[in-house]
Order: structure tokens, then sequence, then C-alpha cells
């Protein structure tokens, strides 16, 4: 990749940052642009400013990892420090990235199936009309960025085959958390095919196609995060080429842990009525997935420490 390619992609995350950073600002110094009258952002006005304080931080990350890729002194960064807030950021921004495209989509061909009950909009439409494809254009901008840094610092530990992995096979955690992603996944697939299982009041009465697809993106996550770890714990699919249960476990590990951790903390703030009040069933999913994707990513971890000590076959 070339400088000037880096510094267009560096500056492209930068800026796609704006509106949301933005719009938190707005909202933490008072201003309601975008909210409509009766959101619940409205109700808890403390709690909201510290939420929205803590996602300032977040996407603000984004612009240091933006210059951490790309700057001379980024090389030098101990590799925790840069993979962990990467894999948080994958995480974060992949179900975003997949998600809303393909809603869009589903709306274009088959139209929006209507909620059961209507509710107070959270948001003003034109919100996420703006935010999300901001996200995507980070997600795109920092996932190039840190494949060109990564391929230069530890593109040699990509190379070679899956029969090329050495080491004690962390087999154990895999089929762990194989086990595990069984009843997350279960849940959500009942979900995405229009059960209510499990939901609160206000989620099942408030479902639309966008939920149906999101449900059947988690299922997917879920099997990607645990098909990677399983092709690297038992050295399956030798022919392979390592890099792809290495993406699998990277990118389905990160959905599936981040994002669950965040539906379930989101899920916590502000709820004062008991139909906005989540479930034991879906506590016990986001965590289930959590967890899951936390040792698929212990998986990728290990052998990838493991390819470190181990010359590489060409």
């Amino acid at each position: 990749m070339t400088p000037t390619t880096r510094s267009v992609l560096r500056a492209g995350a930068v800026l796609a940052c704006v509106p949301y950073l933005a719009l938190k600002v707005a909202w933490i110094a008072g201003g309601r642009i975008g909210i409509p009258d009766g959101s619940a952002l409205l109700d808890h006005r403390g709690v909201m400013a510290a939420a929205n304080a803590f996602t300032v931080l977040l996407d603000g990350a984004v612009v240091v990892l933006a210059l951490l890729l790309t700057r001379p002194w980024g090389r030098r960064v101990p590799a925790w420090s840069l993979a962990v807030p990467m894999w948080v950021a994958t995480g974060l921004l992949t179900p975003i990235m997949t998600g809303f495209p393909a809603q869009l989509a589903v709306q274009a061909f088959a139209g929006s199936a209507p909620a059961a009950k209507e509710r107070e909009p959270f948001l003003d439409d034109w919100v996420f009309a703006v935010v999300y494809p901001a996200f995507i254009v980070q997600g795109l901008c920092l996932g190039a960025l840190f494949v060109d840094y990564a391929r230069q610092r530890w593109g040699h530990l990509w190379q070679g085959r899956v029969r090329d992995l050495a080491g004690p096979a962390p087999r154990g955690a895999a089929v762990v958390a194989a086990l595990l992603a069984l009843f997350p996944g279960v849940v959500h697939l009942l979900w995405a095919v229009g059960a209510d299982t499990g939901l609160n009041a206000a989620r099942a009465d408030s479902r639309t196609s966008d939920f149906f697809v999101m449900e059947a993106l988690n299922v997917l996550y879920l099997a990607t995060a645990v098909a990677g770890g399983l092709l690297l714990a038992f050295r399956r699919g030798r022919d392979l080429p390592v890099k792809l249960p290495l993406a699998m476990a990277w990118v389905g590990a990160g959905a599936v842990a981040c994002w669950g951790g965040w539906l379930g903390l989101a899920s916590l703030i502000g709820v004062a009525d008991d139909a906005d009040r989540p479930t034991a069933l879906m506590n016990l999913t986001y965590a289930g997935q959590m967890i899951t994707g936390l040792l698929v990513a212990s998986v990728g971890v290990r052998c990838f420490a493991a390819r470190a000590q181990t010359p590489v076959r060409a």
C-alpha cells in the first residue's frame, strides 16, 4: 500500500467519526437534535450523558487507531495494545457493516415487516441514515489499514497451510466454545424465524424485518466463530491457507463477544419500564455468546503465539 493510499484511508476513518461524535457531544451538552419527543433517551439524562461520554471514547479510539496504523511510532507499540482495541472495533463494527446493508436490501425487495405494536421512536430515522454509513466507512478504512499493517509486521505468521500449524492444539477451548454456542445459536435462530420465546414485551411487540435480519446474522457470526476455532484447534481442512480460519476466528469471535457484551450492557442502561427490562433468557443468550467469542479468541491467540515461536514452512 502506498503512503498516499494510507493517508487517504486515515483521513476517511477520521472524517467518518465526525457525524457520530458531533451528535454525541450535542446530546451530552443537553441538545435534542435527532431525539424525538417521548424517546427513552429523555428519561434518564444523567445515565444517558454517561453512556454518551463512553461511546465518545469508543469512537475517539478509532481516530487513535487510524494514527497508530499509519504513523512510524505505531510500529513500536506492544502487539496486544493494538490487537485488543482492533479486535473490539472489528466486533462492534462488523454487525453494522453487514447488518445495515442487509436490512436495506430486505426492505427494498420484501418491505419492512410491521411491528405488532407502535412505540415511541428511539431516534429520528435520519440519525441512522447518517451514522450507520459513517460506521461502515470507518470499518472499511480501519480494516484496510490493519490488514496492511499486520501484513508488514506479522505477515510471515499467515504463511503456509493449516497442516503446517505446530505446537499444542487448544482443542479443549474450541470444543467448549462449540458446545456453549449451541445455546445462544438456537435462541437467535428461534428469534430469527419469528418465535418470541424469552423476549421482553417491548422487544416482542416492536419486531420488524430489521430485527429478523440481525438475528439471522447473529447465528452466522456464531457459526463462523466456532468453525474458525475448530479448524485451528483440530487442524481440519489441512490444505486451507492458515489466514482463512484465523480470519474466521478473528471476525466471528469479535462480532459474537463484543456485540453480545454491547447488547447486554445497552439493555441494562436506563431501564425503568418492566416491558423494556431484559429477561433472564436474553441475558443468558448475550452472556453465552460473549463467553463463546472469548473462548474462540483464546484459540486464535494460542495458535498465533505458537506460530510466532515456530519456523513457517514456505
